[in-house]
């Protein structure tokens, strides 16, 4: 094992990387023959990074293993250099089987060979400027920047990305020259708030739109800010249906809760929750708790074959994570016994029937009706007896409802066979009921008095309702509301489970996907998670935002509540030669209001600066530490000076003399950086997108599928990074600010002799920025 691991680090693969790989059988047997075969080719060369990265990216993706040498030999010779050139690769593949493929008609259709020149890539980019010109000039640098490198990028398919982008922002600049302060000014905040409507219902008041902005969510939920129905008076919303029995039933319903408001949140306990539950986490528990009212955990855990211990419990946590403590914890499997109880009903009241037609019969739109439809009543109470019994195989035969839903499916299924144990009811049981059979029972039985749910499920409201009227129960109200996605993410269980399996995430976990369990190892937290709920609002339509827009609301929350702390990602040494004794320097934890505290970190003369706060040759507009130019030390109380540039055998700078002066003695610097003194070693974990493009799912954008759009670059390791010691004594989860860098959360990975972050989300100003 450990020798597979040294051949995966070999191609630039770090060694977490390396043994996740050898956690996939096919892939790292695929992965050794590609490395094998690439050394055949190089001789005694060895693979540098770049290409290992292209092999790698190139394995996991690979469908037909008998493609690998034919892949290989075009990366490792260069011809294949990019992962532009490498998907379309795959893609032609794909796309022709056959044994001997036309090697001219591939490359062509790879851009093996092209050269790009730039005076093409100018010629070209000059024409999409000046066809976008009058608009540039009126909306200047708020233009949306991206149409024109997107247009770029598709006139110059095999171009450099980074050329590209250089002589976009070039030629920008040219046009509508430096940016002035106009230019500068932030936008407004908008905030995303749109009308919620159940068929021509409108439950947010429309009169008085501009007080909703800025609301929290328990403001936009208190009250007559949603026009909801009251406890109660269920009948009074549009496309509710009446019968002789409503009223008494509701009359039965108050006397029980008292006119309380009940509100439940459902998941399916077969995966962990991501971004878009969280929107239904704040709903569903929000409304309760703008209005006094309670609201029910109640796991949907009617499907055995999926469901597992630690989905039950990552769920409970993640709600109370998000600051939400349910009523109750509840499960469908509760109700089992009387569930099958009001199924015996239903068959006697005449409403269902058993019948023989096998799954795939019932797939797709206009299905004939079931010739059992008609079964004599005691017949069906008989067989389904039988299927409790279990005296029927899996498939054989299902409990079926008389009834026609809003989407055009007849007699959807009520119970199934399924001969797995139940995590909680054991082998009890051989048949289980469906979604559509139990949730609006379940619901009932708890009196829930608001129904919450995302628009899938309006084609469910029909037998939702008709349900609970054909066997008489209280019905409670089906309210539908747009689902909650972002770009640049998958969060489908299956495809999550696809990522893990394939070694390019950790886990559900991996801060790079959106789960929640995700986002609190990444650091986010809980309050600003609720906070973007709440200004994405609740819509009918389904909402899909910019991941930019969510990491927003995390740098609002942790600017107030993450203390400051110094730490360098790529250090230089610096000795002071001159410096009269070593001290111990207070920096505030907050330097916007050090009030909030502070901690003292030890100022020696070797301290360490990052390596890109150092130019030896001075360039204009830099105002960091050059041999002609001071810089100040950040709380240090010191400016210093280069005297003396130190080298290694490679000509790299490895280390600085300087001397320093009281920063009131000597003219005030142009900037001031941070550094470190005596500190703590540290990994350090740099996440970006794990997609490359914003629709990783959608085929027109990723033809080859989501697991070829996978950023190389997506995450970054620093093993080497340097802390003050102020955050030795950290909590998993605790969270910073490192000056200068990002704001930082310790990862569950840390140990006593290693800490480890993962950077939650850059500054609010351009990393970039000198």
């Amino acid at each position: 094992m450990a020798d597979m691991v040294s051949i995966f680090m070999s191609i630039g693969l770090n060694e977490q990387k390396a043994k996740e790989t050898l956690k996939n059988e096919a892939l790292s047997s695929t992965l050794k023959k590609a490395i094998e075969q690439a050394r055949g080719l190089l001789g005694s060369a060895s693979i540098d990074k770049t290409a290992g990265t292209m092999l790698y990216n190139m394995v996991t993706r690979l469908k037909d293993p008998t493609r690998l040498s034919f892949l290989t030999e075009y990366i490792i010779t260069r011809k294949i250099n990019s992962e532009l050139q490498l998907s379309a690769a795959l893609d032609f593949i794909k796309s022709h089987p056959q044994e001997n493929l036309d090697r001219l008609e591939f490359e062509a259709a790879c851009g093996v060979g092209v050269v790009v020149t730039p005076e093409q890539i100018e010629d070209a980019v000059e024409l999409i400027i000046r066809k976008h010109k009058d608009q540039l000039l009126a909306e200047r640098y708020r233009f949306n920047m991206g149409i024109l490198m997107g247009e770029a990028r598709t006139a110059l398919k095999w171009a450099d990305g980074k050329i590209v982008k250089n002589e976009v922002d070039m030629q920008v600049l040219h046009l509508l020259g430096p940016k002035t302060e106009a230019d500068l000014e932030k936008k407004p905040k908008v905030y995303f708030y749109s009308v919620f409507l159940w068929h021509t219902h409108n439950p947010f008041s429309t009169k008085k739109k501009s007080n909703t902005e800025g609301k929290s969510l328990m403001e936009q939920l208190r009250g007559e800010a949603l026009k909801f129905h009251k406890p109660g008076e269920n009948y009074k919303t549009e496309g509710y249906v009446v019968t002789p029995n409503t009223m008494n039933l509701l009359k039965k319903h108050l006397e029980e809760t008292g006119g309380q408001v009940r509100t439940r949140f459902p998941p399916e306990p077969n995966g962990i929750l991501h971004i878009g539950h969280a929107k239904a986490i704040n709903f569903n528990f929000g409304y309760a708790k703008a209005n006094n009212g309670i609201c029910f955990l109640r796991y949907d855990d009617t499907n055995p074959e999926k469901e597992e211990e630690k989905y039950f419990t990552a769920i409970k946590e993640m709600v109370e994570w998000l600051g939400y403590k349910p009523y109750a914890v509840t499960h469908a499997s509760d109700q089992f016994q009387l569930l099958y109880d009001l199924a015996v009903d239903l068959i006697r009241r005449g409403h269902a029937y058993v019948c023989h037609q096998r799954g795939e019969e019932l797939k797709g739109h206009n299905i004939p009706p079931s010739p059992w439809r008609e079964r004599p009543v005691e017949e069906s109470l008989l067989l389904f007896d039988r299927m409790r019994k279990g005296m029927f195989a899996e498939g054989e035969v299902t409990l079926r409802m008389k009834m026609v839903m809003e989407d055009g499916k007849m007699d959807p299924v009520a119970y199934r066979i399924k001969y797995t144990p139940h995590h909680r009811t054991g082998d009890t049981w051989c048949i289980y009921p469906t979604y559509d059979y139990t949730h609006c029972l379940c619901d009932s039985i708890e009196n829930i008095t608001h129904s919450l749910c995302t628009k899938e499920f309006q084609a469910r409201r029909s037998s939702y309702f008709w349900l609970c009227n054909a066997l008489d129960l209280y019905c409670p109200v089906q309210w539908e509301y747009g689902r909650l996605n972002l770009t640049y993410t998958v969060v489908s269980k299956r495809k999550i489970i696809k990522l893990v399996e394939t070694g390019i995430v950790r886990d559900w976990d991996d801060p790079r996907l959106f789960t929640l369990t995700a986002l609190r190892r990444r650091g986010f937290p809980p309050q600003a998670i609720n906070n973007f709920c709440a200004r994405v609002g609740v819509t009918v339509a389904q909402t899909t935002m910019e991941p930019h827009l969510l990491e927003a609301c995390v740098r609002e929350v942790l600017n107030d509540t993450a203390p400051r702390a110094m730490a360098i990602l790529e250090p230089l040494k610096v000795t002071i030669t001159n410096l009269p004794t070593s001290a111990q320097v207070r920096v505030p934890d907050f330097p916007a209001n050090e009030a909030k505290g502070s901690h003292v970190v030890p100022f020696s003369k070797t301290i360490f600066i990052e390596q890109s706060d150092f130019r030896e040759v001075m360039e204009k507009g830099y105002k960091r530490l050059t041999p002609d130019q001071p810089v100040g030390l950040r709380h240090a109380g010191y400016v210093i000076s280069v005297q003396r540039v130190i080298k290694d055998g490679c000509g790299k700078v490895c280390e600085l003399e300087v001397t320093c002066a009281s920063s009131d003695s000597v003219e005030k610097p142009k900037a001031f950086i941070h550094w470190v003194s005596d500190p703590l070693r540290c990994e350090v974990r740099l996440y970006e997108s794990l997609f490359l493009h914003k629709n990783p799912e959608d085929p027109a954008e990723v033809p080859a599928g989501f697991l070829s759009d996978i950023n190389p670059n997506s995450l970054t390791v620093i093993g080497s990074a340097l802390v003050d010691r102020s955050v030795g004594k950290a909590k998993v989860f605790d969270k910073f600010q490192f000056e200068r860098v990002g704001y930082f959360s310790l990862d569950p990975d840390s140990t006593s002799e290693k800490l480890v972050f993962n950077r939650t989300v850059t500054l609010k100003e351009d990393p970039g920025k000198i």
